[in-house]
């Protein structure tokens, strides 16, 4: 009998996945390879990354050095930063906010 994977479950796996196929099966990805995998995967997202200057803020954020490669870590960051917005996008007429930052 199959596993059935929760909607959670389902959603990591994909972070990863995609985030590994951007990077060419690699650990870490460029920042071209980056803005591409932005680009396909979180188009709502991809305009802050378009030029030079969204994307050096971006990187910093993430805390990526100036040529520096993409881990999972610093992908990670930013999903963790994207979350909390998109939740309090969504959440703004209840008023209920999330204290999930990462240390």
């Amino acid at each position: 009998m199959a596993t059935k994977y929760s909607d959670l479950e389902l959603a990591i796996n994909t972070l990863v996945t995609e985030f590994h196929k951007a990077a060419d099966n690699g650990p870490s990805m460029n920042a071209t390879q980056f803005q591409t995998m932005i680009s396909n995967q979180l188009p709502a997202f991809a305009k802050t990354v378009e030029n030079e200057e969204g994307l050096g803020q971006v990187l910093q954020q993430m805390g990526v050095q100036s040529s520096q490669n993409i881990s999972f870590e610093n992908f990670w960051t930013l999903i963790n930063k994207q979350a909390i917005q998109l939740f309090g996008f969504m959440h703004k007429e209840k008023n209920v906010k999330c204290g999930c930052l990462l240390q």
